[in-house]
């Protein structure tokens, strides 16, 4: 059986992201800035400040670190979410990406086969060139606006078996909607995905 998080777990994370862009909303246009998170295991070129917020993930019983950095420039959220599982808990890692991959997939009434999406590359910071695949989703809508999403989940295992799972994401809110793979393939979208650098 496929764990799940629990209903009030999804819930909790709705609010920590929505806290987390009502944080971001005051940040310049575009105002590139490389972000070192040495203690999340990356670096990342963000259009703002980033703002961060800590919070420890309810999964099977346990408390999983989770840290989101994020900065809304106008109509879009960018941001990285980190999860980090230690040695004990890394097994963990493919069932709970499963997961946070299901909780956006089925929002978008899509799955990782169906899903509109593109072969990319990302760069490790010893220079080390790793396939991986961008997922562009439109977010069913019954209100005034349409939300549409370019997401990369990236999973790397530490030097002591933990595990780091990453979720970078722009977030798109608009009157429109938008061709997601063509609008977010612009170059203030792509610099953002391009020039995440895992260790």
């Amino acid at each position: 059986m496929v764990p799940v998080l629990s209903k009030p777990a999804f819930q909790k994370l709705g609010v920590f992201l929505v806290f987390a862009f009502l944080l971001t909303a005051c940040s310049p246009k575009l105002d590139w800035r490389s972000v070192q998170s040495p203690q999340e295991g990356y670096s990342a070129l963000f259009p703002g400040k980033p703002e961060k917020i800590e919070r420890r993930l309810p999964y099977q019983n346990q408390a999983i670190p989770q840290i989101l950095e994020a900065v809304k420039i106008e109509d879009d959220i960018y941001s990285v979410s980190t999860i980090y599982l230690n040695k004990e808990q890394s097994a963990l890692a493919p069932k709970l990406l499963e997961q946070l991959q299901g909780n956006l997939l089925n929002r978008a009434s899509v799955n990782l086969e169906s899903a509109v999406s593109a072969d990319a590359l990302y760069q490790t910071a010893n220079r080390q060139r790793i396939a991986t695949k961008d997922y562009f989703l439109e977010f069913k809508s019954a209100g005034a606006v349409e939300q549409s999403m370019r997401v990369r989940w990236i999973t790397r295992v530490t030097p002591g078996n933990g595990a780091w799972i990453y979720q970078l994401s722009v977030l798109h809110t608009a009157p429109a909607r938008v061709d997601a793979k063509k609008f977010f393939s612009e170059e203030s979208y792509s610099n953002f995905f391009d020039e995440f650098r895992p260790e």
